[in-house]
């Protein structure tokens, strides 16, 4: 006879998810991948401009990141802009691929975060 006891892990589902999400080389990255964690320094970043969406005007921002196997355009929406500085070393959560107009740009999914890793680019 067990006797035991069930713990039920509230966080699971975004540990789960988390688990799923796989560590890749900027110089790996395709149009159409999903889940994936990238980390670099960015490069350069963009002046944020105001587009319009489904859901209204959001701002949008880019910033070029690069791992030393390549360079990518990754999209920036509202609170993200201000996170991401010009020097900073990020990883970025949960990110897909898509091509628009003819090159590859990663962008933060739903659940997805980006983590400021070192902040050693200017102050501003």
């Amino acid at each position: 006879m067990w006797i035991g006891y069930i713990f039920i892990d509230l966080r699971s589902q975004s540990l789960l998810r988390r688990s799923r999400m796989k560590r890749i080389q900027i110089s790996e990255i395709e149009d159409g991948m999903r889940e994936l964690i990238v980390e670099g320094t960015v490069v350069e970043k963009g002046e944020p401009k105001t587009v319009q969406t489904r859901y209204g005007p959001a701002q949008l921002a880019y910033a070029i990141i690069d791992d030393g196997t390549g360079q990518i355009k990754l999209n920036l929406w509202r609170k993200q802009i201000d996170l991401v500085k010009v020097g900073a070393r990020i990883r970025v959560e949960n990110a897909f691929a898509k091509e628009f107009r003819g090159q590859v740009e990663l962008n933060v999914g739903s659940n997805g975060r980006i983590v400021v890793l070192d902040k050693s680019g200017p102050s501003t």
